[in-house]
This record gives C-alpha cells, structure tokens and sequence, in this order.
C-alpha cells in the first residue's frame, strides 16, 4: 500500500442514525460536495455519472412516445408569473429574484425559474394556430431554483436538476391520457431501471400541484419507511391556456383553448437509490445506471502475467459493460473497500492461481455471493449475475414496504401507527382536508401520500372524523 493512503473509512450505521448515514454515504463515496452558497451542492464525476445514465435512460422512453427537448429562458419577468393566480401562489415562498442587471436596476424583477409552465404557455402561444399544430410534446432537462429553508443533498436543494415536460393537446380526454401515460413511463422506469416499488396513484386536492386539476404521482418508500415523492405528473386542463390566451381553430373552424400537462422528476432519485437500496458499506447501485458495472481487480498484481491479464479481461468485458480496471498500487483489501462504498454491482477478482485455472472470481456487490467463473464465458456470466442483482434489490425493497405498510381502521390505531410505527399507513378518508390538517398535526407530520388506483375498502368511515369514506388513502411521513 502507497505512503498516506488509508482503507475506506467506516460510515455511520443507518439503524443508528439514518440521517448521519446518508450524509456519509453522498460524501464518502464522492457523490457531491457542498458549495458556499446554502443548498447548493457541487455534483462530484461519479454523483453526476450517476445523472447522466438516469437521464439517458429516461430520455430514451420520453423520446419513444414521440416527447422532444427544448430548452427554455432561465429568468421569467414577474409581470408573466402572475398571469396564473394559483400557480405563482403555490411557488411565491419558494422564488429567488433578480433585480440588479449589471450596474441598474431592473424595471421589472425577474424569477430564477422554479418551474417552467409560463415560459412554455408564452412560447405555445405563438407556436399554436390550428388542430394540425397539436399536440406539443416537448421536455427540459435544466436546472431549477427554489429556495428551500431546509436543505439536504439530493433530497431539498436550493438549486437542483430536472426534468419537467409540458405538453398540449387538442382535447381534456387526449391531455388526461397523456398525464397518465407519462405517471406509467415513471413507474417503469423506477422498476425496470432503478429496482424500485413504488405506490402509485392521484394526490388529495390539499396536496395537489398549484394550478393543477389533477397531481399523479409515484411514491416509493425508503429503509426507513420514510416515503419520497418520485415524480409526478399533471393535468391542467386548459386554465394557463386561458391566463396565457393561447387558442387554436379547431376542426369545426371555431376557436378553442388547449389543454395542457405537466410531469417531472429530479435527482431526488439519486437520494432514493441511495435510501432504498444502501447498507452500512455505502451505495448499492441499480446495474443499469451504476457508472462502473464491474470492477477488475488485479490480485498480487506485481506477479507476472497478472496485469497483462487484467487489462485483457478489461478490453474484452468494456464491449458489453461499463469496466473500471483498477491497477493502482493500493492493497486489494481497499480496493475491495473502495468499490462496495460506490456500490459497483459486480467485482472480478484474477490472481495467478485463476489464471492459471482459466477462471477468475465475481462477487456481487449485493450480497457478497463469491462465484468462481470459467473465463471462457465470463460475458454471459456477469450478464446473468447483473439481471439476477437487479431482480434481488427490487424484491428486497418490495419486501422492506410490504412489511412497513399498515392498516388502520380507528383514529386511535392511526395516531398510534404515525407516532410508533412508520411506514405507511392505509385507511379511509371522508375528502375533507381538515381531517388531513388534523392527522398530520397529531401524528406529526404524517401526510397523505396518494389515492392509490386500485382502492381497498377497509371500512365504511373516515379514520379522523368518522363520516362516510370516499376513498383508500396511503398515508406517511416524506422527505
């Protein structure tokens, strides 16, 4: 081992103190890095790598439904931010304002944008004249700034990064598709991309988007059966098009207003990879966006052959996976170290007695299972062994929220669940938002998360009030 280099040091334990261990987690295994303005994180080559291969994949299902990109102003004159009465008070807390331009001072302030939907209703109003200009299927990726008062990396940031699609349609019905065709397009990708479950359904009237009709939104649950909002997706119907007087002339040579959606996500992601899937040896990244898939590690390296070897093992696995051959002089032990606290999915171990056995070792990252591999068909081992990782960390967080989700069918038992328990709870609610304020003041701060599509119908009455239920609730605590 080289002069002044240490193994990987021990992180916090998350049964001890979750919060601690994340922090450690986004720091030691160099995802970002704080900057010197509150909330604002600096995103580290491996964090944003991490980025990059969500985007890349997210932008691949977007495109297969015909979404394409454009990128919007980042300031937006105050004057066209309050053309949306709903939508500008929802936001108002959160706005950070320019008013100094150079040496003068602005005639008109200017928001850093916390969303887009204005910017996009100015643009479609000049870009939409008939049915044949329709629909607009169009997507950001960008950065946003909202100016939380609590911040924690990935999680609540000042300034973070996006994506947000607005589109419009000819019809509410052809709008209402496209919310819910989006909502699916998440869903998909956080089980077959991410390995993780999530509940899925439509937001309370209190806890929907500003200027919404409609918020659908997917939430899945951490370790410790906090519940994060993964992404969401809305029907606006066509109130900015009234606020912005965006119309077409329809079929019928009559002029209409459009209607519109909205749906994003974010690198909240990041923060739910890390929370859902992590252990007290650091990340446990998801295969398919994990920036090294496997790592080779060279054993007694100073051995002759041994290199030669490992880099042809490099050379030949970099055709099919993202390779990382570590040659440095650090002792294998940290090395080993290095690559659990970055949750590389897959090590490949060669020493002299594999090469001369024409095998080398995989260890799985997941669950440290060491297979002893012919080198002959080492591609389409570690293809097996990346899907079979894959398919074992969704299940395990399949299995984390089965056991963490409740039922309740009394006030007494909510309010015992909230305070004890955690996790999420199911039960019925009367559609009264007071009972919502009520619940989360004497559990608190559990919310409701959704209305799940599917509905149980655990009882007849409302869990606070007692009044005859209208729907099935999931209910939680959220970052």
């Amino acid at each position: 081992m080289a002069k002044n280099k240490k193994m990987v040091e021990a992180i916090t334990s998350r049964d001890e103190d979750f919060a601690k261990w994340y922090t450690d987690i986004v720091k030691k295994a160099e995802l970002i890095d704080y900057s010197s303005v509150k909330g604002c994180m600096v995103f580290r080559p491996y964090g944003y790598a991490i980025w990059e291969n969500i985007q890349a994949d997210m932008d691949r299902r977007f495109k297969e439904t015909g979404v394409e990109n454009v990128y919007m102003p980042l300031f937006i004159p105050e004057s066209m931010l309050q053309k949306e009465k709903d939508h500008v008070e929802g936001f108002a807390p959160e706005c950070a304002w320019v008013t100094v331009g150079g040496q003068e001072k602005l005639t008109e302030r200017l928001c850093v944008r916390p969303t887009s939907e204005v910017l996009f209703c100015e643009h479609y109003k000049k870009v939409i004249e008939t049915y044949r200009d329709l629909p607009k299927l169009y997507n950001q990726w960008c950065s946003v700034v909202r100016w939380e008062k609590t911040t924690r990396p990935f999680l609540r940031n000042s300034e973070f990064l996006w994506q947000e699609g607005h589109t419009m349609h000819e019809t509410a019905e052809e709008a209402k598709e496209e919310t819910l065709r989006m909502l699916k397009v998440y869903e998909d990708f956080y089980r077959e991309t991410l390995a993780i479950p999530a509940v899925v359904g439509e937001k309370t009237e209190k806890e929907r988007f500003a200027g919404a009709e409609a918020t659908y939104t997917i939430e899945p649950m951490m370790h410790n059966g906090v519940a994060l909002q993964g992404g969401t997706s809305h029907y606006f119907g066509d109130g900015f098009a009234k606020a912005f007087d965006i119309k077409f002339q329809g079929r019928d040579n009559k002029l209409h207003y459009p209607h519109q959606t909205s749906w994003g996500t974010s690198t909240r992601m990041i923060g739910a990879i890390i929370m859902v899937h992590g252990d007290d040896d650091g990340l446990i990244l998801p295969p398919k966006i994990s920036p090294i898939q496997v790592a080779v590690i060279p054993i007694a390296q100073h051995k002759e052959g041994v290199l030669d070897k490992a880099n042809e093992l490099k050379e030949r696995l970099s055709k099919k996976f993202r390779v990382k051959l570590d040659d440095s002089d650090h002792a294998p032990g940290w090395k080993f170290s290095e690559y659990e606290m970055k949750g590389v999915p897959v090590r490949v171990e060669i020493g002299p007695k594999d090469i001369e056995n024409n095998q080398c070792v995989i260890v799985r990252r997941d669950t440290r299972e060491k297979i002893f591999t012919p080198l002959d068909n080492l591609e389409d081992k570690i293809e097996e062994v990346l899907q079979l990782i894959h398919d074992a960390m969704y299940e395990r967080a399949l299995e984390n929220m089965k056991e963490k989700t409740h039922v309740a069918t009394t006030y007494e038992q909510f309010v015992e669940l909230g305070k004890e328990q955690g996790g999420f709870i199911k039960a019925m609610w009367c559609g009264n938002s007071e009972c919502e304020d009520k619940l989360k003041e004497v559990t608190g701060g559990v919310k409701s998360r959704c209305i799940p599509f599917k509905e149980e119908h655990l009882s007849d009455t409302c869990v606070c009030c007692g009044k005859p239920a209208k729907h099935m609730v999931y209910w939680g605590k959220q970052y």
